[in-house]
């Protein structure tokens, strides 16, 4: 089989598990394992895996909400709505628990209402603290990780040994290192790989056990890289957001020969940029990584946002001709940033488009409107 044909297979394995996450739940229950839901974001997944749990990524569902409506304004973002409205119509009942953070102003009260409309489902609260790299911050992310361990362990029925917890480091380090490989060669080849086969790989990842996911993964990397050089003619791009995961509008890429060659979306790359540091203590260690994470508009910069300044040098250090913000409906972080981001990108020549949408979106033409006009804007400037 050649290169190009093994690359289709496997990619088509990652489509189909993106695509149906109920199936590979059931499956992994069916299997005798327990998965714990796992909201966005900065979760510790290490810890559910060291239990001998599946860590399970909810991150919503495009559609409609309606239960959920009964808890939240309409203008809440639709993550943490669509978040209670799949617990709301029995989509997460095999789960064996949930771990939900509380990293903004919408998440806090996705917590307590989570709380209060899913009392069946055993709750794990995790608050990080915005003060993240102090000695004080990496003690309080120490007692809040020590806290869900705990919940953890009453779930699994088990102790999570510094030895599991090693191990599953190592697993996710592993795991961390494959994604950031795929996203270069993804950007190398799009004519491999379109937009929505590397979202597809990138999400995929939230719905397997992560050994298996490294293992497919591996092979996909390996594939790619016995490919030659690329003589695509496209545009190349860089996405920032918080999703990027909508098939209309990563179709509409495509349509219009955008290739994605690097990102800075929070269920993407952001989730696996930074490995857990090697440490005796395991526990120190995932504060530790927590402690590092920077260049998110969820948490504190003490410095006075870098974060414009990182994604100008991220377009630069990867080629990508221009920027497009997939913008989240009522996002406060998100649209307060904006102007600061914008400003940067300008400075830098760098042209941008901002795109909004939620998981409720079914009219896609001011989209494919926008991105169209942009793509003739990356053209006119190559």
């Amino acid at each position: 089989m050649s290169a190009i044909g093994a690359i289709g297979e496997l990619l088509s394995q990652f489509d189909v598990i993106a695509a149906n996450p109920k199936a590979q739940l059931e499956k992994y229950v069916a299997g005798g394992k327990k998965a714990i839901g796992c909201f966005p974001y900065y979760v510790p997944e290490e810890l559910v895996k060291a239990a001998d749990m599946v860590p399970f990524g909810i991150w919503g569902a495009e559609g409609t909400i309606n239960a959920a409506k009964e808890y939240f304004a309409p203008f809440y973002c639709t993550i943490a709505q669509m978040g209670l409205e799949l617990a709301l119509n029995g989509k997460l009942n095999k789960l064996s628990g949930v771990i939900l953070p509380s990293m903004c102003d919408t998440l806090r009260p996705l917590t307590q209402n989570f709380r209060a409309a899913i009392p069946q489902l055993p709750f794990i609260f995790l608050a990080h603290p915005q003060n993240r790299r102090a000695p004080y911050g990496v003690e309080y992310t120490k007692s809040q990780y020590a806290n869900v361990k705990k919940s953890l362990e009453a779930i699994a029925g088990k102790a999570i040994t510094d030895g599991d917890l090693k191990d599953s480091i190592r697993v996710y380090n592993e795991s961390r290192a494959a994604r950031r490989k795929f996203v270069k060669l993804a950007g190398q080849h799009p004519e491999a790989v379109s937009p929505m086969h590397r979202s597809a790989v990138l999400k995929s990842a939230y719905f397997m056990d992560k050994a298996d996911h490294t293992a497919l993964l591996t092979q996909l990397n390996a594939q790619l890289e016995t490919l030659p050089k690329s003589d695509w003619k496209g545009s190349r791009i860089l996405l920032s957001g918080i999703l990027a995961d909508s098939r209309n509008l990563l179709q509409i890429l495509a349509d219009n020969n955008m290739v994605v060659v690097a990102d800075d979306v929070a269920q993407q790359s952001r989730a696996f940029r930074l490995d857990v540091p090697e440490a005796d203590d395991p526990m120190t260690a995932l504060a530790l990584q927590f402690a590092g994470q920077d260049y998110d508009v969820l948490l504190y910069d003490p410095e006075l946002n870098k974060r414009p300044e990182y994604i100008v040098n991220l377009a630069r250090e990867n080629g990508a001709e221009g920027v497009v913000i997939l913008m989240m409906q009522f996002c406060d972080p998100e649209e307060m940033e904006y102007p600061s981001l914008k400003q940067a990108l300008d400075k830098a020549d760098i042209p941008s488009v901002s795109i909004g949408f939620d998981q409720q979106m079914r009219d896609f033409g001011q989209a494919r409107t926008q991105l169209q006009a942009f793509a003739d804007v990356l053209s006119a400037k190559r």
